[in-house]
């Protein structure tokens, strides 16, 4: 089983009356370059999300990838899943490393993440890249239907059918991404290690979300990374995240599974965002 090596150096830290987080450290030889803290999303983890991007960004910056609650390595709680709170875990986790006025990248779920992190922890953050991500999950019928499933999630990825489909979906992206063969059964492993009544609140949170009456208020630069192909969060949403935060907008012409299946082009939009922001935000 072939694991990146790429991969940067992992790490636990103790949020107290939390639990242990899990992190990615990368820290750069120049001491004064600007932190990146990158916020998966949905289901994933901090490697199966930025696998590929660790390394476009570690050329220039320090990086910070967090798993969430129940996902991946992320802090096992009983407690249901909360995105305000995750937001101050990652808040923590800086406050722990010394780090602070941080680029927080956000994809899909991460993006509500981050946007939190910048609201109650603004000391903490410079800029934001959203990516793959909208205002909410609510505001058509279509939606609030598919949530309605989300309690069925539990059961289903204990089940044999789940090991199956799932090993199904990452071979379809290794189709468009020859590379990421090799990998396969370390990015299944990767998925597995989500916890699945944790993940099923995390789907109830994020349908609960909506930062449509705020969004507007946060007053740190920002870029979107839109995903110009997506069926599971509609480009017209995305554009009205980036509309709502008045966000420079960087396209990719791939669905959700971008940060996989077209691993160039989603890194390539990654540091252009990052870039960007780090230069609006004060450069180094």
């Amino acid at each position: 089983m072939d694991i990146p090596e790429w991969l940067p150096t992992g790490r636990l830290i103790t949020v107290p009356g939390r639990g242990e987080v899990f992190v990615r450290v990368q820290q750069h030889a120049n001491a004064q370059a600007p932190v990146v803290m990158l916020l998966h999303g949905w289901t994933a983890s901090s490697d199966t999300q930025f696998l590929y991007a660790y390394q476009q960004l570690a050329e220039v910056y320090t990086v910070v990838g967090v798993d969430h609650h129940g996902h991946g390595r992320g802090l096992r709680s009983d407690e249901p899943f909360d995105l305000q709170r995750v937001a101050d875990d990652a808040a923590f986790v800086l406050e722990s490393l010394g780090l602070s006025r941080v680029v927080a990248v956000g994809y899909s779920m991460g993006g509500p993440i981050s946007m939190y992190l910048a609201q109650r922890h603004p000391d903490a953050v410079r800029g934001l890249v959203l990516q793959a991500t909208a205002l909410d999950w609510q505001s058509t019928r279509l939606e609030r239907v598919r949530w309605r499933f989300v309690p069925l999630m539990s059961p289903l990825t204990r089940s044999w059918w789940f090991s199956r489909s799932l090993g199904r979906g990452i071979r379809l992206v290794a189709r468009r991404n020859k590379g990421i063969r090799p990998m396969l059964p370390w990015l299944v492993g990767e998925i597995r290690r989500n916890d699945p009544a944790t993940v099923t609140s995390a789907g109830r949170a994020l349908s609960r979300h909506d930062a449509r009456p705020w969004a507007s208020t946060l007053s740190v630069p920002a870029a979107s990374v839109i995903t110009k192909r997506d069926r599971l969060v509609r480009p017209r949403k995305q554009r009205a995240l980036a509309n709502a935060v008045s966000a420079r907008i960087f396209d990719v012409a791939a669905g959700h599974l971008a940060a996989l299946s077209h691993p160039v082009e989603f890194s390539n939009a990654t540091r252009d965002a990052v870039d960007d922001v780090v230069r609006r935000s004060g450069g180094y």
